[in-house]
């Protein structure tokens, strides 16, 4: 890589690495996680800058490769194991739902990672069926399952059957 693809890089990575950090985090729900999945991102990046550069979407792509190392992270065995000394307190269900990040935090965690990853590419980052479809390597028809799938299992937890009180 020469010194200018290089500089066009680190332009490129610095512009964008709060939203990709963010975006990672709300796949994830965990900061360190995120960090990790930013940073395979960036290396990926990095080894395929001219095809990177070379896409019609640049933007697009990294997308796509976050949203691939996220789920080839959650693929990992260490990653489904989670060890603590005493058990979780109950979550409280407030009847009017969860404005905070810790309540959108276990609202994310009640999806399995397919369908956090389309929720969140679609109603977080506002990315179109077909974008979804492209980032996550599936159909638009699986992306339209999946995020209504998503949206049930969301507001079966912020409303629980029978309604408000």
């Amino acid at each position: 890589m020469t010194k200018s693809e290089e500089e066009c890089f680190r332009v490129f990575v610095a512009e964008r690495m709060d939203r990709w950090r963010r975006t990672a985090y709300l796949l994830s729900r965990d900061w360190h996680a995120a960090d990790d999945v930013v940073s395979v991102t960036v290396g990926k990046l990095y080894r395929h800058w001219r095809k990177v550069r070379a896409a019609d979407n640049p933007d697009a792509y990294a997308q796509r490769v976050l949203a691939r190392a996220w789920l080839d992270e959650t693929a990992r065995p260490w990653r489904r194991e989670r060890a603590t000394a005493e058990l979780p307190e109950r979550a409280m269900h407030e009847p009017h739902g969860f404005l905070d990040r810790d309540g959108l935090n276990a609202l994310l965690g009640s999806l399995g990672p397919r369908q956090r990853a389309v929720v969140v590419l679609r109603y977080y980052l506002d990315y179109s069926v077909e974008e979804t479809a492209e980032v996550l390597g599936i159909s638009a028809g699986t992306v339209k399952s999946q995020s209504a799938r998503g949206l049930e299992t969301l507001r079966r937890q912020v409303v629980p059957m029978g309604g408000l009180s």
